[in-house]
């Protein structure tokens, strides 16, 4: 999914091409789960590796057409630049496998949970690492939060990992990716060019040794694989560019487009079970969630307010 959460919001208002861009980048993110099942019978890590390889070309051409080459050239000659891109270039390696791995699993549910509890991580990191205080609304959607993940923890003996795995993967890169001063459409190129060197290695191992699926002739898998660029890099440009036209309320409320339709389309379209254990703790989730937006726009409004009074 996406991130570079609200880092490109500049404006004081909303403009309706950047809620347009917002919500089809938002839109193509609900529907990436239907692309994940179709390549469900290729291992993860070579799907990720084929979204990482394939977007190189498309995320460059876009900075070329935008003319916005030189940043990264310039990051690609300062080591502090290169290190930081490396670790949230892991971090989102390390999201996007959990998330194929778990549409193909059949755990799209966990998934949505995951990025519907990333926001109220992203309070929560920031609290704890930079000194942030949230509102008392705040803190009570953290603490639902917790609680729906106890229910889910208790209910299936274990802590529900896929969800979290996503959340942390996506809190940590977006907290980090926001230390990263280039532009977003820049930053993700830099992430995914350093990823190419070892992405493409293992691809050429896979054909090698003849585990790989792009060498298959007479197949879909080579479209497919090639189609991941595109699923991978689109979105991410497009919300980028939308992301800075939008306040960062409207974005806030926003992200929840996705998962909603992950949620829906992992119970209606892939039948995934969903008892009522589940429907407890997704109730503690929107709840929570109904807590945070209503803070948000609260905290926008009263910031808006200020200048009058």
């Amino acid at each position: 999914m996406a991130d570079e959460n609200a880092s490109g919001a500049t404006q004081t208002g909303d403009s309706p091409r950047g809620f347009m861009f917002a919500l089809v980048a938002y839109l193509l993110w609900g529907f990436l789960p239907f692309f994940m099942k179709a390549v469900a019978h290729i291992p993860a890590p070579e799907v990720v590796a084929h979204r990482i390889i394939w977007s190189v070309p498309l995320a460059g051409l876009v900075l070329v057409w935008l003319g916005r080459t030189s940043e990264v050239k310039a990051a690609l000659r300062s080591p502090r630049m290169i290190a930081m891109a490396t670790l949230t270039a892991v971090l989102i390696t390390v999201n996007w496998g959990i998330y194929v791995w778990a549409i193909g699993a059949g755990r799209a549910i966990e998934t949505a949970l995951g990025y519907y509890i990333n926001p109220l991580f992203s309070i929560f990191l920031g609290a704890v690492l930079l000194k942030e205080k949230p509102s008392p609304a705040q803190m009570v959607a953290i603490g639902l939060a917790a609680c729906a993940v106890a229910i889910l923890a208790f209910d299936a003996g274990g802590l529900p990992w896929v969800s979290l795995g996503l959340c942390f993967s996506w809190g940590f890169y977006a907290f980090f990716r926001k230390t990263l001063p280039i532009g977003p459409n820049q930053g993700f190129f830099l992430e995914v060019l350093l990823l190419s060197v070892p992405a493409l290695g293992y691809v050429v191992w896979l054909e090698v040794t003849g585990r790989g699926h792009f060498g298959d002739t007479g197949t879909a898998d080579v479209l497919w694989l090639l189609s991941c660029g595109i699923v991978t890099a689109i979105p991410l440009m497009i919300y980028a560019n939308g992301a800075k036209l939008l306040k960062l309320s409207t974005i806030g409320i926003m992200q929840y487009i996705a998962p909603t339709m992950i949620f829906i389309i992992a119970v209606f379209a892939f039948g995934e079970p969903f008892g009522t254990t589940k429907l407890v703790a997704f109730a503690f989730i929107w709840a929570a969630l109904f807590l945070y937006s209503g803070s948000m726009l609260r905290m926008a409004r009263a910031k808006r307010l200020a200048p009058a009074e």
